[in-house]
């Protein structure tokens, strides 16, 4: 495509795939990519929840359960997708926060299986299916490069998928692949606080930032449709956190 190649890459009437679409920053990647024009399918573990997003979703939008730690669930669905565009992977449980001492070997086990290997699942069966031009967005965050006590676990994931990002964008060529580290966002994510411990981190948080605020999902999901659209990025971890890494 030459020197058009990067006006060529449009989200209208491309398919693309929201791993984790009901909640938090896949939802608002979901809703922005269908308003941009795309036929978006998102996927969740939980049934009333894929129901009750695509209530609130773009008309058109397509929604399946899926379990991302079952491997057979997930190249089924692929399987069922076919041919699509992109593939943007949000999954994910509550955050596992525990000092070392206090922290279960099985619980942090568990912690990688949907955050990392559901993101391996789904590359491994999706990357196939994705057309030329298309691209893959994984998903990891601040606390990769700027952790905190009690933040083993979370951290560690996030680096391994932002070390998982760089190596597949070198094996998967020509096919895209990147990721966006968001910084703290009021989602879904910290509902395992209570509301009080919530805002009083938001407070916390939003005081030190140079933006003086917490971010929304909305403020990151553009990046994702950025790096859609965007066809000479690959391999890059991309951070929108409203300056938190420098404070």
């Amino acid at each position: 495509m030459g020197n058009n190649q990067l006006s060529s890459i449009t989200l209208q009437g491309s398919r693309i795939v929201v791993a984790g679409g009901t909640s938090g920053i896949g939802f608002a990647v979901a809703e922005a990519a269908a308003k941009s024009g795309a036929e978006v399918i998102i996927a969740s573990s939980k049934p009333e929840r894929v129901a009750a997003a695509l209530e609130r979703l773009p008309q058109g939008t397509r929604g399946e359960p899926l379990d991302f730690s079952d491997e057979a669930q997930v190249r089924a669905f692929f399987a069922r997708v076919g041919a699509f565009d992109h593939l943007v992977y949000t999954a994910g449980e509550t955050l596992l926060l525990q000092n070392l001492a206090d922290l279960s070997i099985e619980a942090a086990q568990r912690a990688f299986e949907v955050r990392y290997w559901g993101a391996l699942k789904a590359v491994k069966y999706g990357a196939p299916l994705i057309r030329a031009g298309g691209s893959i967005t994984l998903t990891s965050g601040v606390a990769s490069s700027r952790p905190l006590p009690a933040w083993t676990i979370p951290s560690s994931i996030l680096g391994a998928i932002e070390s998982l990002t760089r190596t597949l964008a070198v094996e998967l060529a020509p096919l895209r692949v990147n990721a966006v580290a968001p910084g703290v966002l009021r989602t879904a994510l910290w509902d395992n606080m209570s509301e009080a411990d919530r805002e009083g981190l938001y407070d916390y948080i939003a005081e030190k930032m140079p933006v003086r605020r917490v971010g929304e999902a909305s403020d990151v999901a553009q990046t994702y449709l950025y790096l859609m659209q965007q066809g000479f990025s690959t391999g890059q971890v991309i951070v929108v956190d409203g300056g938190h890494v420098l404070v």
